[in-house]
């Protein structure tokens, strides 16, 4: 293969399990004595780590014969500015490429599979042995890009945090959040353990799991749910859904508000009324996100940007 471009290429990659157990007890020994004193293989853990060194290696040398590399490793993914004209490949789970596409401004996303007899990979069309085809395709643009929805919060100080799949809002710990909800004229104090607001990329999971566990609890009382509610919703829809978690009727609080879509026309409104520990956190990564505080307001709205997804 010839180098066909000066731009960067970005291998956006991730430590396994092993490297992140070798990380807490300083070495592979003392790793492998925590895991089998609790009875558990450690087995499980080498081949996953040599499975994906070998795809990482395998990758990483197909690359080097197209352009210039970089690999990069997802705890580097918040502080990285891409270029405009980089080519990013994802070598990694499915989590692996949500959490890169947030931080990209329009550049497209190779997603790898690095272990396909481990990982089903939803997002992840392509095997090791495909990427310098499907490279030299990306480059001729003669492959087509699945547009992603996304969603975004917007603060009143200015900060925003994109989500994939899912928005969280609500409490750092297991305690209620208080806030006002409002979304077109309707608006209502509340009390819950939280809202999800779900992309349709998400809809196969948070979100499906809430409408499973609600269609349960409706037959356990006769009523079941509409079981067409269960269908997710597809990646490029220009809508969002929220889901407020375990709502809490009261004198001071309501719980009318608890579902419902969110769309370009009508964004979530929500102002803060937790005195400490109010967050927002997308796609699951705790660490990653807004105080939520009283006073705070949140707007959260489809974004204004998509993610790119190469099939």
């Amino acid at each position: 293969m010839t180098r066909l471009t000066e731009n960067k290429i970005i291998l956006i990659t991730r430590s396994t399990r092993l490297e992140e157990l070798v990380a807490r007890y300083n070495t592979p020994d003392q790793a492998r004595f925590y895991v089998e004193h609790l009875g558990a293989s450690f087995s499980d853990y080498e081949i996953e780590h040599r499975n994906y060194k070998t795809a990482l290696q395998d990758t990483e040398m197909q690359l080097r014969a197209l352009g210039r590399v970089q690999v990069l490793d997802r705890n580097f993914l918040t502080n990285f500015i891409f270029g405009k004209e980089d080519t990013v490949i994802v070598l990694g789970q499915d989590g692996l490429v949500a959490n890169t596409l947030k931080y990209l401004h329009e550049q497209p996303i190779i997603a790898v599979n690095p272990d396909p007899l481990r990982w089903e990979g939803v997002l992840l069309p392509f095997g090791v042995n495909d990427v310098g085809k499907i490279v030299i395709d990306v480059f001729a643009q003669r492959r087509s890009v699945r547009e992603i929805t996304m969603a975004k919060a917007t603060l009143t100080n200015g900060q925003m945090l994109y989500g994939v799949n899912d928005l969280f809002i609500g409490p750092r710990s297991h305690v209620s959040a208080r806030y006002q909800i409002s979304i077109g004229d309707r608006k209502e104090q509340q009390s819950s353990s939280g809202i999800i607001v779900s992309t349709g990329l998400g809809s196969t999971g948070w979100f499906r799991s809430i409408l499973a566990g609600a269609r349960g609890i409706g037959s356990a009382f006769g009523n079941p749910l509409n079981t067409d509610m269960l269908k997710t919703f597809r990646w490029e829809s220009n809508y969002l859904y929220y889901t407020v978690r375990e709502p809490f009727p009261s004198k001071s609080s309501a719980a009318n508000l608890v579902f419902g879509k969110v769309d370009t026309k009508a964004p979530l409104n929500l102002i803060s009324q937790m005195p400490e520990n109010g967050v927002i956190f997308s796609d699951g990564i705790e660490a990653d996100y807004l105080e939520f505080n009283s006073g705070m307001q949140a707007v959260i709205s489809v974004a204004e940007k998509k993610g790119h997804l190469v099939v």
